[in-house]
């Protein structure tokens, strides 16, 4: 696309697209609407995204009868709308989940993240997926002075544990990236990039080869259980008389298992991508091809993607908000960080909800006839493909994920999956980043 002569400055345009990039650029799906529903199933799934139509894929070629409901349409949240980075890891490093689980359980919940990474890149090959997909690393860069001394102590814990990892400082990040916004990084090369949509739609057509009975615009209403011990799932069309319930509805969680709402925070993760830019421009801004973060609570995560676009990504608002007050916080942002976009035009602009838990942990478990798995707090492309092809097998018989072992706490306040405690939180996040950003070693 030639650039614009229109361009002035940094103001942002107001003639982007408000839907995900992705979905722009991705294959069309069959449409599963309006069909027969059946009165009885070995396994209902509910939630079309990463979990549900991976739990859904291996459970259908293990033989059971599946059948998998979408409220809206397959892929609807964040397994279509999330930044492409795909990468092992929780929120808590290795040496933290030593010190909350013990040795043993630490060390297999780490070795979990790092199972779902490589889990990604087979399925990839395995069913022939053309989704973009490059193992490049991710750079995670310091916000401020004294995050650069902790991604060096990160990587010196990484290797204890075997993983990879290496920390630049300040005087060499222009190797990794086209901004001197930053204090120091660390390169973590084990991660790579991919177009979500073109990952899920792949997705989707291994569940449906494999036999799924995939259904959009359905929404679970209840599940109760009868004293045969079998599930009713009540729907507005029907009821379906099941074995088995999964739930994998992760930052669109309801009340169709009350529990679960409240224990799942939908917080809003909000994405621009620019028009395609010059080939030396996009070199310039990432050298090596990586994904980016940063280490703000606030933070910000980007890529260039295949075709030259920068997607840039960030939780910028807690406050009730729009897909337009979040472009322009995204937009000034991301001149802050990459001043030379200065006069490119936005072409898309989005949001969607990640689920996060009280103790940042993703979660899965098995109780009086619904398993469920949610919570990926915003690293949900390698760990919810992993949870829902994990609660596939667990069901079809083999061994419980180690997440299993962890209890999935309630969110300590009255709350019904409103979070309306989020913009008070958001606040005291966003006060610390100014803090950090101010602050000498």
């Amino acid at each position: 696309m030639a650039r614009s002569t229109a361009r002035r400055g940094a103001t942002l345009n107001s003639d982007y697209e408000r839907r995900p990039y992705w979905h722009a650029t991705m294959p069309v799906l069959p449409s599963r609407r309006d069909r027969q529903l059946p009165d009885t199933a070995d396994v209902v799934v509910i939630g079309g995204g990463y979990t549900g139509i991976n739990a859904a894929r291996v459970l259908a070629r293990g033989g059971a009868k599946v059948t998998l409901l979408e409220a809206a349409h397959l892929g609807f949240g964040g397994s279509t709308r999330n930044g492409g980075i795909v990468h092992p890891g929780y929120k808590w490093g290795p040496d933290e989940l030593v010190k909350r689980y013990g040795e043993d359980l630490g060390r297999a919940l780490y070795r979990e993240t790092l199972d779902a990474y490589d889990l990604v890149k087979r399925l990839i090959t395995d069913e022939a997926i053309d989704c973009e997909f490059r193992e490049t690393g991710f750079l995670d860069v310091a916000w401020a002075p004294s995050h650069a001394d902790h991604l060096r102590a990160e990587v010196e814990i990484l290797r204890r544990f075997g993983v990879a990892a290496e920390f630049v400082p300040k005087g060499r990040l222009h190797e990794e990236i086209g901004s001197s916004f930053y204090h120091g990084g660390m390169v973590y090369p084990g991660s790579g990039l991919l177009h979500p949509g073109k990952y899920f739609a792949g997705l989707a057509a291994a569940a449906d080869a494999a036999g799924a009975d995939l259904h959009e615009g359905v929404r679970a209403k209840a599940i109760r259980r009868q004293g045969d011990g079998r599930m009713v799932v009540e729907t507005a069309r029907g009821a379906i008389l099941a074995k088995e319930v999964v739930v994998g509805t992760n930052g669109y969680t309801d009340g169709v298992v009350p529990s679960l709402r409240r224990r799942i925070i939908p917080i809003g993760s909000y994405i621009i991508a620019t028009e395609p830019l010059p080939e030396e421009l996009a070199r310039s801004l990432s050298p090596k091809g990586r994904a980016f973060f940063d280490t703000k609570n606030f933070l910000y995560y980007w890529h260039v993607s295949e075709d030259r676009r920068m997607i840039f990504g960030g939780r910028a608002s807690f406050l009730p908000t729009s897909v337009d007050h979040t472009a322009a916080i995204l937009h000034k942002g991301m001149l802050e960080v990459h001043p030379q976009l200065a006069g490119y035009r936005i072409e898309y602009a989005w949001g969607g909800n990640v689920g996060f838990t009280f103790d940042r942990m993703p979660h899965v478990g098995r109780k009086d006839g619904i398993t469920y798995a949610m919570g990926c707090c915003g690293t949900g492309v390698a760990l919810m493909t992993a949870l829902g092809t994990w609660v596939g097998e667990w069901l079809g018989g083999g061994p419980a994920p180690a997440l299993s072992k962890l209890s999935f706490p309630l969110v300590p306040a009255p709350y019904e999956g409103r979070p309306w405690f989020l913009p008070f939180a958001g606040e005291w996040f966003r006060l610390r980043d100014r803090l950090a950003r101010r602050s000498n070693r």
